[in-house]
């Protein structure tokens, strides 16, 4: 048996039985790299030990789940501080990946996060923590443990330090700078040379500023990483060690004097960290804002007595009260009491809703005016809120596939800058026999000219405001992938009930033969509200709706899903079909019929109403559109998307609701799981689809298409279900979330193209190309102002989104902000 092996102890989900343990168990031995495996069913734990030079836990746990079973994995962010670039990020991901149980280490730049899959079994956030600071980063702590207080202290810390490093640096190199701009003035009365004066003054203020940079170096060497802080440690290093050796004329001579350049760039290094890391602190604003509606208390009424509790107190089914301008502490249902409520932050409509007894409520919102008392019916991690940060701290952390494209370049930037600039430094010196001091010039300002900072932010920050702008829009996006997806959509297909339409039914008409209309309607109500059927249903909310007072009915009957009859004010009443009222007798005039054909070919239901023996009036029944319906098709038709209609009703209904809102593809009669199908053979034909339904029974075709958009209600969001998912039931959002997935690519685009252009641009006058032709160099220190700028440029760009407001929501939030860039 080989001297090295690995052991290795996997929790498994899914055995419920001895020969379940022994599957896995066999499984596991089966493996050439696997020396013995031994399974614990009590304890759902399997402990192998494997040749780790040939097989990973990636491995083993395809093996397990070949068998039939899954192993358990975790997940946790973890807040790291002193990330500046796209290269510290592999330097982190490359060290918490070494350590063995972790799966998967993804850092998101622009949040200061790192997003940790791995096996408890194996490994601990302790060490997650040891291999962060040996990397040579700070461990702030767990994501849930970090509250907005402490990481605004802390960055709020971090900031201050940066400032004060800056301010020093540029107050030393300033006057020095223009001290030997003019010739060195009254430097022969010195005792001793000017160069020995400079290293004095510069020594103690250049390590106090570049300290940082040296470190973060170190780090990196030490895990044989390059990153930008190795580049600019070298950049400033050079400066400040050709100074050194000048000042001694040890190989150099006295006029490589940089002591005040190399200040000078560590300066403008700190203060583009400094801008970077502000501008960085503002892009997860979203998170933080519904991080802030937790209330921490509630008031509960036990035994009689009002008690205020911390939020974690509070159990399912306690009563809680809230008074007016108080925060609704988790999701329940009104028990008693009116009042408005302010939803804007959950759903982003900004006028309050009503809620009386029996209405939902959602934990952090706003009661505005009335005293409510609530039940509290999902608390903590179920809480509609919480569902919601989760899902955009898990969609702020992804990665679009379109940040590959800055991933690559990333990892060929550093080795080919500093090949640019040794190579330009030797072009200069021996084959065009500049000064060395010239050439030590064109090195250094290559060297810190160039910067992946921008390239590595591009992508995170816009993708990190962009989805918190869609949660404070109502639009909670899961992922990077579904925004770069949405925008090449050429395809959206509309499932019609309680999509397209309400889902409910409603009365749309009511047509009278010689008695009122009012009449009709509360004597039909009478009999209905004796019934549980949806058509009766719409027959009473319509007479509710109207105010109108029902009287009594007696002898309530129902026929076999034909009809039903009961006896209102002494006479009876019959309601039903046209065949149910013929056969007790009731005469319907062709008048009657050519109304009830007329509904019947508009997809409407035609409910017949006799009194007395004679026809009193018809009932049109029909699930109604919604509100928005047709604005959103006509929106996604003036997109150049094509716009398709799957249902399970039937043809003519279906063809009417398409008719009514500029449909022309439908396809009806289809059952839910045939829906998939018909999404894949639009895939089959090459077009991008996205299909838009309730989240419930079309979760086959929300799966299957390229871009699931899930209905929300608001108080149940189908989080699961889709891409994207909208918190209101509004299709409107539905439109506006493709606008918000385009305008984030554009964004995104927009990002890649001023990074690479910065350094397209700069890097080559940095290396002195222009020299020869025009007499233009690119001194040290505009190279460090332009590596700030350019990381400042794309963070600055990314933060424009958040006043972006869709066009189709543009007349609709034009009282509650402006349009954005």
């Amino acid at each position: 048996m080989p001297e090295e092996k690995r052991r290795a102890e996997l929790k498994i989900s899914g055995m419920h039985c001895a020969s379940c343990a022994l599957n896995v168990e066999r499984a596991l031995q089966g493996r050439d790299d696997v020396y013995d495996a031994r399974v614990n069913l009590a304890t759902e734990t399997a402990v192998v030990e494997y040749d780790p030079a040939k097989a990973t836990l990636v491995d083993l746990e395809r093996t397990v789940a070949d068998a039939g079973f899954q192993v358990v994995r975790d997940e946790v962010t973890v807040r790291v501080g002193g990330m500046v670039c796209a290269s510290c990020a592999q330097v982190i991901e490359a060290s918490l990946g070494d350590l063995d149980g972790v799966y998967e280490a993804r850092v998101n730049l622009a949040t200061e996060s790192v997003r940790i899959v791995y096996s408890p079994a194996l490994v601990t956030t302790s060490e997650f923590r040891a291999a962060v600071e040996d990397a040579g980063y700070q461990y702030l702590g767990l994501e849930e443990e970090v509250t907005g207080d402490v990481e605004t202290r802390m960055r709020e810390e971090d900031l201050r330090d940066k400032f004060r490093r800056m301010v020093v640096g540029f107050a030393v190199s300033i006057p020095l700078f223009f001290y030997m701009l003019l010739g060195m003035p009254g430097a022969s009365a010195l005792p001793v040379s000017v160069n020995l004066v400079m290293l004095v003054i510069t020594l103690p203020v250049f390590v106090y500023v570049s300290a940082p940079i040296f470190k973060a170096a170190a780090a990196a060497l030490r895990n044989r990483t390059l990153t930008m802080d190795v580049m600019y440690a070298m950049g400033i290093g050079v400066a400040y060690g050709a100074s050194v050796l000048g000042t001694f004329e040890i190989v150099l001579t006295p006029e490589f004097n940089f002591y005040e350049t190399a200040v000078m760039l560590a300066a403008f290094l700190t203060l583009g960290r400094y801008l970077e890391a502000r501008a960085k602190g503002r892009t997860s604003e979203a998170i933080k804002n519904l991080i802030g509606l937790r209330p921490k208390t509630a008031t509960v009424i036990r035994d009689g007595r009002e008690v205020e509790v911390p939020v974690e107190a509070v159990v399912v089914g306690d009563i809680l009260l809230v008074r007016p301008g108080e925060k609704v502490p988790v999701d329940g249902t009104v028990v008693g009491g009116e009042s408005s409520v302010d939803e804007s932050m959950i759903t982003g409509e900004p006028i309050p809703a009503d809620r009386r007894e029996g209405d939902g409520v959602v934990g952090g919102t706003l009661n505005v005016n009335g005293v409510l008392r609530i039940r509290a019916e999902k608390i903590g991690k179920d809480m509609v809120l919480s569902q919601i940060i989760r899902l955009v701290r898990d969609a702020q952390g992804s990665r679009p596939p379109v940040e590959r494209i800055a991933d690559v370049a990333v990892s060929y930037f550093i080795p080919v800058i500093l090949l640019i600039a040794f190579a330009a430094f030797l072009a200069w010196y021996v084959g065009l026999g500049s000064s060395l001091l010239f050439a030590l010039t064109v090195l250094i300002s290559v060297l810190v000219v160039a910067c992946p900072c921008a390239l590595g932010l591009a992508t995170p920050t816009a993708v990190t405001v962009g989805i918190g702008r869609g949660a404070e829009l109502g639009l909670l996006i899961r992922n990077g992938e579904a925004l770069e997806v949405s925008e090449k959509l050429t395809a959206i297909v509309f499932d019609k009930t309680g999509t397209l339409t309400r889902g409910k039914p409603d009365v749309t008409d009511v047509v009278a033969f010689g008695i009122p209309e009012d009449r009709l309607l509360s004597v039909a109500a009478a009999v209905e509200n004796n019934s549980q059927h949806p058509l009766a249903a719409a027959v009473v909310r319509r007479a509710e709706s109207a105010g109108l007072a029902l009287p009594v009915s007696e002898r309530f009957t129902t026929f076999g899903g034909l009809g039903v009859s009961a006896v209102v004010e002494g006479e009876e009443v019959l309601i039903g079909n046209q065949p149910f009222l013929e056969e007790h007798g009731i005469v319907v005039p062709e008048k009657a019929r050519t109304r009830v054909t007329v509904f019947q070919d508009v997809g409407k239901t035609a409910v017949l109403v006799a009194i007395g023996g004679e026809l009193a009036g018809i009932l049109a029944i029909a699930d109604t559109l919604k509100p928005t319906t047709r604005t959103a098709v006509a929106e996604l038709r003036r997109m150049g998307l094509s716009v398709m209609m799957i249902t399970g009703d039937n043809e003519r209904t279906a063809n009417a609701i398409a008719r009514e809102v500029g449909i022309d593809d439908v396809h009806a009669g289809v059952l839910p799981q045939a829906k998939a199908e018909e999404v894949r053979a639009l895939q089959v034909r090459g077009e991008v689809v996205a299909f838009v339904g309730d989240g419930i029974n079309d979760a086959p075709a929300l799966a299957q298409a390229d871009v699931g958009i899930a209905i929300g209600s608001g108080t149940d969001v189908a989080i699961e279900s889709g891409d994207i998912v909208l918190v209101r039931d509004d299709l409107v959002d539905a439109v506006a979330a493709i606008e918000l997935s385009r305008k984030v690519m554009s964004r995104i685009k927009q990002n890649l193209f001023w990074a690479f252009a910065y350094n397209a641009a700069l890097i080559p006058l940095a290396a002195g190309v222009l020299y020869p032709f025009f007499g233009i160099t690119f001194r040290p220190e505009y190279a460090a102002l332009a590596m700030a700028l350019s990381s400042v440029t794309v963070v600055s760009l990314s933060l424009m989104l958040k006043t972006y407001i869709p066009p189709v929501k543009r007349g609709i939030m034009s009282e509650v902000g402006t349009r954005g860039s």
